[in-house]
């Protein structure tokens, strides 16, 4: 053998040796093509996403997201444990179908393209593609104003098949895509004039406007079109098990306790009032966000929800009063001081730590809500009208087939308070049941926003 030949050979050998490695880690760190019996038999079922705000992110050391919940749902639904890898978006049908995971949940449309490389469940939500650009622009208001502009925006997305499609149709419009950059960043970087147009899918686009009120969602580019899981071809049962699993919690109100928590409310949108929230908690919150803190760990409740409460009582003004008699930064009556144990109202401290324990306080005698969430909601709405006009809300639900332990419940039963026909079956009487319907809807939304803006601060 000449010494070319030997060199060739060696090269070969050298290549075959690498390949066969690579082999063997694939083999080692993939997870085998598993049918539903495996799954649950296994005691896992692999979850593949993204790391986004909609999606799936750790907020404070705890996973939090919509599709994360949902997906937690079905893990227990399946009596199995849930473990999530988030590889990036364009290589989640890829790690799907090499068995890296058992299903991808990721806010995915369904089209005819990706149908060609997995399985989809039924739809769980309808969306639809908008175009995103600053408030102050004003030149982009229709499908004609892309002409000549560019989008940029993720790569493998259905926002670039549609754009395409728009260009084969004649519209003059550039793209320029990114790898693995999630949308809210794009529209993070809208609102502060960093690129002039971005796309996103609706419930995004209006999630994140909350969180980014300088952008306007100026118009939409495609009908509504359909969410749903994706799992590998040919997974049957698993595909029919999670439709079964979508029709059992939309059946039993599981799903939209889930959608109010992340989507709640998206249509109200009050541009010069975030604004000035998202002032505030840059400029008065931190004088009193230690005490907030302090008060709020004592009772176990999240500090970002009382920095909601105080900020929707007294926007952090420490001597806001109202003439119905409440005074100081969390609108404390005169009967809850006295009740609480503090003198002064007006001192922020005082303020804090008899709000903090009389929220606390009310969430205590609404054990019967099993839901965390629910019962903290029923504590709010009794702090702003009243205990006892919240149970009498309660009895005007039950006596309407409602489930009186649901928020939803009483988003309809607390208004009719108001009028006679129902306030004269009660036991407190007339309320301006309204009010704490809104003042329940505000302080989650700030306090949506506050999560949000401290999901990704040091701890």
């Amino acid at each position: 053998m000449n010494g070319r030949a030997r060199g060739t050979w060696v090269l070969s050998f050298l290549a075959l040796i690498v390949l066969t490695l690579f082999l063997l880690v694939s083999a080692m760190t993939r997870t085998p093509d598993r049918d539903l019996e495996e799954i649950v038999e296994s005691g896992r079922i692999v979850m593949i996403t993204q790391n986004s705000a909609n999606t799936y992110y750790i907020d404070r050391d705890e996973p939090s997201g919509f599709e994360y919940e949902l997906a937690q749902e079905f893990a227990d639904y399946l009596g199995v444990q849930l473990e999530v890898i988030t590889p990036g978006w364009s290589r989640m049908i890829d790690f799907l179908n090499r068995g890296r995971g058992d299903f991808i949940a990721a806010g995915m449309t369904i089209t005819p393209s990706r149908e060609e490389l997995v399985d989809f469940s039924d739809e769980y939500l309808r969306v639809q593609q908008m175009i995103v650009v600053n408030k102050d622009n004003l030149e982009v208001r229709s499908l004609e104003d892309l002409n000549g502009r560019t989008v940029k925006l993720r790569e493998d997305t259905s926002y670039q098949e549609r754009l395409m499609e728009l260009r084969d149709e004649g519209l003059d419009v550039r793209l320029d895509l990114f790898r693995d950059v999630p949308t809210e960043e794009f529209i993070r970087m809208v609102a502060e004039g960093e690129i002039e147009i971005t796309i996103a899918d609706s419930n995004i686009a209006m999630l994140n406007r909350r969180y980014y009120p300088d952008v306007r969602i100026a118009f939409p580019v495609q009908e509504d079109e359909p969410l749903g899981w994706a799992v590998r071809k040919g997974s049957l049962e698993l595909v029919e098990k999670i439709n079964g699993f979508f029709e059992h919690i939309k059946g039993n109100g599981v799903y939209n306790q889930v959608l109010a928590r992340h989507y709640g409310n998206l249509e109200a949108f009050e541009y010069h009032e975030l604004k000035r929230f998202h002032g505030m908690i840059e400029t008065r919150m931190p004088e009193y966000r230690n005490i907030i803190v302090r008060e709020a760990e004592k009772h176990a409740i999240d500090w970002r929800l009382i920095a909601a409460v105080v900020y929707q009582e007294s926007h952090f003004n420490p001597r806001a009063w109202s003439y119905t008699g409440v005074r100081g930064l969390m609108q404390v009556t005169k009967k809850t001081a006295e009740e609480m144990g503090i003198s002064d109202r007006l001192d922020p401290e005082e303020s804090i730590k008899a709000g903090v324990g009389y929220i606390a306080k009310l969430y205590s005698r609404f054990d019967e809500v099993e839901e965390d969430f629910e019962r903290m909601t029923f504590a709010l709405a009794s702090y702003n009208v009243g205990y006892g006009h919240v149970r009498d809300a309660q009895r005007l639900a039950r006596r309407q087939g409602l489930d009186p332990n649901r928020w939803s419940s009483l988003k309809k039963t607390l208004p009719l308070l108001r009028y006679p026909k129902y306030y004269r079956q009660t036991v407190f009487g007339y309320a301006r049941g309204t009010e704490p319907v809104r003042f329940v809807e505000r302080v989650r939304l700030y306090y949506d926003i506050l999560r949000r803006k401290s999901a990704y601060e040091p701890a």
